[in-house]
């Protein structure tokens, strides 16, 4: 593996760590059948990240990881979740 692959592998599972461990603080404030959607869709780029990363597509990886990341934020940000620190 090269020095980037490398690079992204490890910067995809900090990144993957960090955000199974927010989605599991995960306290839902405005319950809806859309929002069950959005996490579902969450989980499901968490799933694709691990998928990628057992592939070694470290590209697609850390763009799944990103985008799941991205999902966690807009929605704390929209006031519709929150995360549990404790």
């Amino acid at each position: 593996m090269d020095k980037t692959g490398e690079t992204l592998k490890k910067e995809t599972e900090k990144w993957l760590s960090k955000l199974e461990k927010g989605r599991s603080r995960v306290h839902i404030l405005k319950e809806s059948k859309e929002l069950k959607a959005v996490l579902k869709n969450l989980d499901a780029y968490i799933s694709d990240t691990r998928h990628f990363l057992q592939k070694g597509d470290f590209i697609r990886a850390f763009e799944a990881i990103i985008y799941g990341w991205g999902i966690l934020e807009c929605l704390e940000s929209m006031h519709l979740i929150e995360i549990r620190r404790n």
